[in-house]
């Protein structure tokens, strides 16, 4: 595979993943952001680590977006236009400790 490859399209995952979370999500008082996207080297998954506040609701806003995953890669796949498009794996990142 050529080097830099899974780097490239992770970057543009989260860059255009990003935009679409704005358009089509309400996201009703709560702040959602893409931290980090890590593609694997089999161009397989993406796993995608959002950031959401207010934490409480962090478990409702994931369900949300982990519901729509399927339209989301597809909507990718359209604007991207890679094969292999790789599959959503959303996590919630971990809170600050205080």
């Amino acid at each position: 595979m050529r080097p830099f490859r899974n780097l490239k399209i992770a970057s543009l995952i989260q860059k255009e993943l990003g935009e679409m979370l704005i358009r089509e999500f309400d996201f009703e008082g709560a702040l959602v952001t893409i931290v980090e996207v890590a593609v694997d080297e089999r161009m397989e998954n993406a796993f995608i680590k959002l950031s959401i506040l207010p934490f409480h609701k962090g478990p409702e806003m994931f369900t949300m977006i982990d519901s729509r995953k399927r339209g989301l890669r597809g909507k990718l796949l359209r604007k991207m236009n890679i094969k292999p498009m790789p599959r959503l794996v959303f996590k919630i990142s971990n809170p600050p400790e205080n």
